[in-house]
């Protein structure tokens, strides 16, 4: 019997990335609030997270595979994730002005129980970026939602100096090893 993908994640970046490769998928949100264990560290973070949101919708779909997705923001070792407030995603912009970050996406999928992990990271380097560019971008609101409080594929995108790793990793999503890795978990579609 063929498996179906079930993606376990409202995130419409993530939906979108899918949808590129014409994999065909459905759409069911994990509803398990999230356990960030301190003791890990933030590669071992976006695997686990990842894990949990898989596990969940997987219990209710035993017969297929389930892929659930994070992403944090990285810088200095400390996790920044959504901003909360305006205010606090102007602080987490300017911290980062200027600066290399790292962005980590785990990636987990689940089936009959057994779960496959795996995480991407790439090095994010930010233009100076003035005060008043960043307050502009915060009022835009695109900040609000996004770890580490921009979004690379929309307007954060003038804040990128350059990046070294996975474009698509940054996004949500690391595509390429995305379906290498489905594959070589014996998703067939």
């Amino acid at each position: 019997m063929k498996q179906t993908l079930i993606l376990a994640s409202g995130s419409p970046r993530r939906k979108e990335l899918l949808q590129q490769l014409h994999i065909p998928f459905t759409v069911h949100v994990s509803t398990i609030e999230e356990i960030v264990n301190p003791l890990y560290t933030p590669s071992e973070v976006v695997m686990d997270l990842a894990r949990q949101k898989a596990v969940d919708v997987a219990s209710h779909h035993k017969e297929d595979i389930v892929l659930g997705a994070d992403t944090v923001v990285v810088y200095g070792n400390r996790i920044l994730g959504k901003p909360k407030t305006k205010q606090e995603a102007i602080e987490t912009l300017t911290m980062l002005s200027g600066q290399k970050h790292q962005v980590l996406t785990g990636v987990a999928f689940v089936s009959n129980a057994k779960v496959h992990t795996f995480y991407e990271q790439t090095d994010v380097e930010f233009w100076p970026i003035e005060q008043d560019e960043i307050v502009q971008y915060v009022e835009s609101g695109e900040p609000m939602d996004k770890a580490g409080s921009y979004g690379i594929q929309g307007l954060g995108a003038a804040l990128v100096k350059k990046i070294e790793g996975d474009y698509f990793s940054v996004v949500g999503l690391p595509l390429s090893r995305t379906i290498r890795e489905l594959k070589q978990y014996g998703f067939v579609y």
